[in-house]
Order: structure tokens, then C-alpha cells, then sequence
């Protein structure tokens, strides 16, 4: 059963609108063990959706067709939600069909994590013999990463759905993988063995470091927009801030009472959201390492102990959507949220069994939710229009630091806002 703030009429909550649905086959011995879709992921540019459906198998979709193929859905993608730059290339540099197709992929053990990764806009590595590798990826390149069970992460053509690396030195389950926004295909891994591993694809997947520090297993990793943060959790409460330059740790954020499982940065890096099987989801500002927000899913909220044990409202996944507003989670009370920043209750609410992971597409109009049976659920996310002022607030956040913005000779007021203390 729902659970709210007193003040909160569970009424005048509005009600997400379902989109569609992706179904996995079942076979009448199929067991329910290995059928969990632990992970979904949009493509950066739009063009397909991925996600593990269980038994050693993600699907890769191309969105726009997706979109178009839901029963009772609109019939035509939304503005921004199809393919707005199509890749031409595969990794061997030969041309494909622009149209993108469907692959079903068999990893060879279950996958626990996705990701896609593009070099667009393009970097270099930081190797120096970069032109003696033997793959050249260009701007016109889309990867997707896969985590498995056995400890290895494989590397996928997703134009072609061809095996292009196999990654082996975790010694337990790869729980997440994150690329770095910035188009240089660095790739970080976060495991059960404790450990999160940067890899550097354009180096023909060298390991570049081994990030230590945690003292259990590790749940889930999340760049910065500007790719120079790492934020990684896991469980015993740890929030670990990482320097992806100089690969040391930055600091650690205290609050949570339970293991943290989802993380992610907002689009202009001002803030960072962490989900926790403590009930509830922190917003921080990880310049400063304050909390600046917090989203309960029960009330009255537990206390440290109880939240620190087995209940039934865990907070399985946390998602920013790209407008910087919008936040959505995924609870073990059978619901999906939708919150803004500028509010402490759910503006929206829709009903999902079983929730496991989510995420927002790249224009931030569906948030498609991943369960324990394998499919996939999509949900409309609430629409509103950002204001110029948070406009404005974005681009300046891209650019500037928490502690830069207070330096500004600007009156209290405005820098409270442009600083998150005024939504």
C-alpha cells in the first residue's frame, strides 16, 4: 500500500498514462530465477532501446519503430524521440543500412548491467599509439556494453549486433556500467568484487585503473555531465565522489541508513540523486556533499534502524529526466514516481509490480521500467515547460561549480537559486 506525507491527498496525485509494453515469451518450464530485466538503457542519439529480458538475453529495438508499434500509443514518435543522427559506420569502418535494425543478442550468462556508448562529440584517448589499434572508432560509432554474471563485460556492435571485446578481470557479478558522456568510450564498471574498473575502449579495452575504497559490494556507478565526476554507490551506505582525472576519491556522502543501489547526476551536474533501501531517494549538491532534498516513499519515515533492515518500500532505481526537473524512482511498493525538484511528494504516480530499474529516453517523454519478469513497461512522464529562468540556471550550472556560483557578485536571492536552495 501507498504510503504519503499527511498533508498529501493520494487523490490529487495525478496518474502516469501507460504507452506500451515489451513482453518476454515464456516457455512452461521457464523458471522465474534468471528471467529478471535488471537493466535498461537508451541509445544517446535516440535510436534504440536495450534491455535485458533474462536468460542471458538483451534485445536491442529501434525506438522510433518501438514507439510506433504500441497498442493504444500515439502512432507517431514524439518530437525528438526517434533516431536524430543515425550511425553510417561499424567498427571495421565499412558502411551499413542507415535504417537501424532489431537484434536479439545471446551474452552467454545473465546480464546484470547495459550501456550504450557513442564518441560523439568525438575525443581522443589518452593512449599515445592510438593508430596501431585494431578497432577505429569513429564519430559515426554506437557501442553497447553488457555485464554478466561470470564477472566479463562484452562489447557490442550495435549496428550489427557483432561481438567486438570481451573484458575479463572482475572476479564476481558486474552490476552496472556507465560510459563517460564525453565521447572518449572510457567505460566504468561497478562489481560485487568491490571494485569499479575504468576501461578505455578506444585503447582496444585496456584497463586503465582500479578504483578502490568500497568495503562491499558495489551497486551502481553514474558520470558527470562534463564526464569529470564518478559517482558510485553500494552497499554498507556508501556515496563515493571520484576524480576521473587524477582517479582519486573526492569525498563520501553521509545520510543513507541502507545499502545504496541507483545513482545519477542531473543534466547540468548540480545535483545528484541517490536511491536507497532505506526508503528513500537524496538529492545532494556534490560540489559541497550537502543534502539538499529528500523523497520519502514512507511515512512516517522509519527510523535509522528499521530503515537500516528488510522492509517493503526499497528503492530500487532513481532517474533524472533531461529537463532537470523531473525525477523518477522505483519502489518495492509496486509503484513508479514521479517527483520534481521543486516538491517533497509525487507528482505523478503508476502502478508497476515487480520494479527493477528505470530510465528516461533522450528527449525525457517516457520512462521505461524494467521488472523481475523480463518485460518492459513505458510510462509517459508528467509534461511541463521549463521556465527561462531554469533555462537559464542549466547553462550556467554546466559551466560553474557550486562554490563558483557563490562567489558571484549577485544578490543573496539569486544566488540561492542558481545554487538549488530556491527551486
Amino acid at each position: 500500500m501507498a504510503s504519503f506525507p499527511d498533508s498529501v491527498n493520494e487523490n490529487d496525485i495525478g496518474k502516469a498514462k501507460s504507452i506500451g509494453e515489451l513482453l518476454v515469451p515464456v516457455a512452461p518450464f521457464d523458471q522465474k530465477s534468471g528471467r529478471e530485466a535488471w537493466s535498461v538503457a537508451f541509445a544517446p542519439d535516440g535510436s534504440y532501446f536495450a534491455w535485458s529480458q533474462g536468460h542471458r538475453v538483451v534485445r536491442l529495438v529501434p525506438w522510433s519503430r518501438c514507439l510506433s508499434n504500441f497498442s493504444g500509443g500515439r502512432a507517431d514518435a514524439p518530437e525528438g524521440a526517434g533516431p536524430r543522427r543515425l550511425s553510417r559506420q561499424n567498427s571495421e569502418g565499412s558502411l551499413v543500412p542507415s535504417m537501424p535494425r532489431e537484434h536479439t543478442i545471446d551474452c552467454g550468462d545473465i546480464v546484470w548491467g547495459l550501456a550504450f556508448g557513442s564518441s560523439v562529440p568525438e575525443k581522443q584517448s589518452r593512449c599515445v599509439n592510438i593508430e596501431w589499434h585494431r578497432f577505429k572508432f569513429g564519430q559515426d560509432q554506437l557501442l553497447l556494453a553488457t555485464g554478466l554474471s561470470n564477472g566479463r563485460i562484452k562489447i557490442w556492435d550495435v549496428y550489427t549486433g557483432k561481438l567486438l571485446l570481451n573484458l575479463m578481470d572482475h572476479t564476481d557479478i558486474v552490476r552496472d556500467l556507465t560510459f563517460a558522456p564525453d565521447g572518449s568510450l572510457v567505460l566504468v564498471s561497478a562489481s560485487r568484487d568491490k571494485t569499479l574498473r575504468v576501461w578505455d575502449l578506444k585503447d582496444d579495452g585496456n584497463m586503465v585503473k582500479v578504483l578502490r575504497g568500497h568495503q562491499n559490494w558495489v551497486y551502481c556507478s553514474a558520470f558527470s555531465p562534463d564526464s569529470s565526476v564518478l559517482c558510485s554507490v553500494g552497499a554498507g551506505k556508501a556515496v563515493f565522489l571520484w576524480d576521473m582525472d587524477k582517479y582519486g576519491l573526492i569525498r563520501k556522502l553521509e545520510g543513507h541508513h541502507n545499502d545504496v543501489v541507483s545513482c545519477e547526476f542531473s543534466p547540468d551536474g548540480a545535483l545528484l540523486a541517490t536511491a536507497s533501501y532505506d526508503t528513500r531517494v537524496i538529492v545532494w549538491d556534490p560540489h559541497l556533499g550537502t543534502a539538499m532534498l529528500e523523497l520519502g516513499h514512507l511515512f512516517p519515515p522509519p527510523s535509522p534502524i528499521f530503515a537500516g533492515g528488510a522492509n517493503d518500500r526499497w528503492v530500487r532505481s532513481v532517474a533524472f529526466c533531461h529537463d532537470g526537473l523531473c525525477i523518477a524512482t522505483i519502489a518495492d511498493d509496486r509503484l513508479v514516481r514521479f517527483w520534481t525538484i521543486e516538491e517533497s511528494s509525487p507528482q505523478a504516480l503508476a502502478p508497476q509490480a515487480n520494479g527493477l530499474c528505470c530510465a528516461f529516453s533522450t528527449d525525457g517523454s517516457v520512462l521505461a521500467a524494467g521488472s523481475r519478469d523480463g518485460s518492459v513497461r513505458f510510462w509517459a512522464a508528467p509534461r511541463s515547460i521549463a521556465s527561462l529562468q531554469h533555462l537559464c540556471r542549466l547553462a550556467l550550472r554546466r559551466l560553474m561549480p557550486t562554490p563558483q556560483v557563490q562567489a558571484l557578485p549577485a544578490p543573496p536571492r539569486i544566488l540561492d537559486y542558481l545554487s538549488y536552495r530556491i527551486v
